[in-house]
């Protein structure tokens, strides 16, 4: 695209250290246009930021950084949307905190579609993983549009779902737009520059940083109509993003696990402070109003229930031992049907000798 004109000094205030989205916004109410703000006096700046910052604002500075945005914004593909713009997406318009600029990479018209936020654990279960992957194909057929936050664990494998489905995908970054992290996901990232599109609320150039995180979660369930957590321990971020999504008035899901993983503590904890349970992608489509998947992909589908091992295993970790004391076989026989098992994929092996049924 070829960049508005007004658009450098709207990376100009972006730019300013310690203007925060929320003084930016209330400098657009007072003065106007970026532009006007910018030809304000020292004094009236003054009276609303402080002064070293009402000198920094009327200074030309960053200006080959300015140029470098505008650069990258001219290449096809990439999008600045600021608040003014017609395009600027209506949900976040309806957050408290919405952004002066985002930065976009990819398939803009996404943010037309109706979203659905998951997120989850980076250190997730393999139960877990397929139960985001999969869900999120399902949603993805159905319409939706997935959004999360290309970390790794549940957010790589709701993209991976939501760009498996006839849909597809919105990751918003904690980088700008222009970076992926973590360097693990970077094939992912491109993968959704290219069939979806990448959001970010921070300047192009801008490195991952700590704070910058947790920050961007408001967006991820700012653009979807409802938020479902997959697997979250109590002190995870992603029950951070659930309370935004229902302070944002977003539909706010989880699916419950094994009472005795701390990873589905967080969940049964939104479950019991008013979370609507999901078992299946119907549970969270019939809530939203949407159509119904045409593969029925949410939580894959149990194969070999009859067999004898996976009945003993059940849905909970376990170890060998466990498995041999309730089967009544010998340690070499569990041994080798835990090893077809997982060649079959319907198990995995995890840490310490222990196993998780993943079907």
């Amino acid at each position: 695209m070829r960049p508005d004109p007004g658009l450098a000094a709207w990376i100009r205030l972006s730019l300013i250290d310690g203007l925060g989205p929320a003084t930016f916004r209330k400098l657009l109410s007072v003065f106007g246009l970026p532009d006007q703000i910018l030809g304000a006096s020292h004094a009236n700046l003054s009276r609303f930021v402080p002064t070293a910052m009402a000198q920094q604002i009327l200074q030309e500075t960053h200006e080959a950084r300015i140029a470098a945005t505008l650069d990258w914004a001219g290449h096809d593909g990439n999008t600045i949307l600021t608040l003014a713009d017609k395009a600027y997406p209506r949900l976040l318009l309806e957050i408290a905190d919405p952004p002066p600029l985002l930065y976009l990479r990819g398939q803009t018209a996404l943010l037309e579609k109706n979203g659905l936020a998951i997120v989850g654990s980076r250190n997730a279960s393999p139960q877990g993983l397929a139960n985001a992957e999969g869900f999120a194909r399902a949603f993805s057929d159905a319409g939706l549009t997935i959004i999360s936050g290309l970390a790794l664990g549940v957010d790589a494998a709701a993209h991976r779902g939501g760009l498996s489905g006839s849909g597809s995908t919105i990751a918003v970054l904690g980088t700008g737009a222009d970076s992926l992290y973590p360097a693990s996901n970077r094939k992912l990232g491109e993968e959704i520059a290219n069939r979806g599109l990448l959001v970010s609320e921070f300047p192009v150039g801008t490195p991952p940083v700590a704070a910058n995180f947790p920050r961007r979660n408001r967006l991820i369930s700012g653009l979807a109509r409802g938020c479902l957590v997959v697997e979250a321990a109590v002190s995870s971020g992603s029950l951070i993003t659930a309370r935004q999504a229902g302070e944002q008035g977003r539909e706010v899901f989880a699916i419950p696990g094994s009472i005795h993983s701390p990873l589905s503590r967080g969940c049964h904890l939104l479950i019991k402070q008013g979370a609507k349970l999901v078992e299946s992608a119907a549970d969270v489509l019939e809530e939203l109003g949407a159509v119904e998947p045409t593969n029925r992909g949410s939580i894959p589908k149990e194969s070999g229930v009859d067999n004898e091992l996976l009945l003993h295993m059940g849905y909970d970790v376990c170890t060998l031992d466990a498995l041999v004391s309730r089967s009544r076989l010998t340690v070499d026989a569990v041994s080798a049907m835990l090893l077809n098992l997982e060649l079959e994929g319907k198990i995995a092996s995890l840490p310490g000798g222990r196993f998780q049924r993943l079907s």
